[in-house]
């Protein structure tokens, strides 16, 4: 989180939460784009 230890447990449960929520608007990687990756990077073992 890049934050000291004495902040982190000054957060607040809303604080918290804020900081550790994942990115609105980010949607999970589909199909499409794991297989572009597949072949953009093969694993070679």
């Amino acid at each position: 989180m890049g934050i000291a230890p004495e902040a982190f447990w000054r957060l607040s449960l809303k604080e918290w939460r804020m900081l550790t929520a994942a990115p609105r608007g980010t949607a999970p990687m589909g199909r499409a784009g794991l297989t572009k990756l597949m072949e953009d990077w093969p694993d070679d073992g």
